[in-house]
């Protein structure tokens, strides 16, 4: 059985099949057109966002929280890297520690949600039309509990896995 997903280029339009290279070739089907639906209307109102009023956000939540962690995590071995300053910087904010795998588990645990890159990298995002301040501020001040009492350590939040 083959299908639209299966095909090596499926936006080529080409006449005959030719398989996707991997196991992408069994993949069959087209998108459901009453599923993508919405998406129209989506994009519509999308169109409407100003996308200076949302880089600002973005900027103003990734300073916020760089703020929040640096006066709250201080000694706890938190390291920024990331440019500090926004216009260098996308909506996203990384700091380094020495153990930070497990405190980026620690974190997801307490709903925290944010992903880690090795060797030593926690990685926070921020979606400036869905994130408020005050998820800014509690995300700061879970890290800084973790941080201070040290929940890190708890050996559950040593385990590797594929991904964060």
């Amino acid at each position: 059985v083959t299908g639209w997903w299966g095909h090596a280029a499926p936006f080529a339009f080409e006449r005959d099949f030719r398989p996707a290279p991997s196991i992408r070739r069994f993949l069959t089907g087209t998108p459901p057109v009453l599923a993508m639906r919405p998406l129209a209307a989506a994009l519509d109102l999308f169109a409407e966002v100003d996308m200076g009023r949302v880089r600002a956000k973005s900027m103003a939540l990734t300073e916020l929280f760089i703020e929040l962690v640096e006066e709250g995590c201080a000694g706890h071995g938190l390291a920024l890297a990331s440019p500090r300053e926004a216009a260098r910087r996308g909506s996203q904010v990384a700091f380094r520690h020495p153990h930070g795998w497990p405190v980026m588990q620690a974190l997801i645990a307490a709903g925290v949600v944010g992903d880690f890159r090795a060797p030593d990298c926690l990685r926070f995002g921020f979606a400036p039309l869905s994130l408020r301040f005050a998820d800014v501020v509690r995300a700061a001040e879970t890290l800084a509990a973790i941080l201070a009492e040290e929940r890190w350590r708890e050996p559950r939040f040593s385990a590797p896995r594929a991904v964060t």
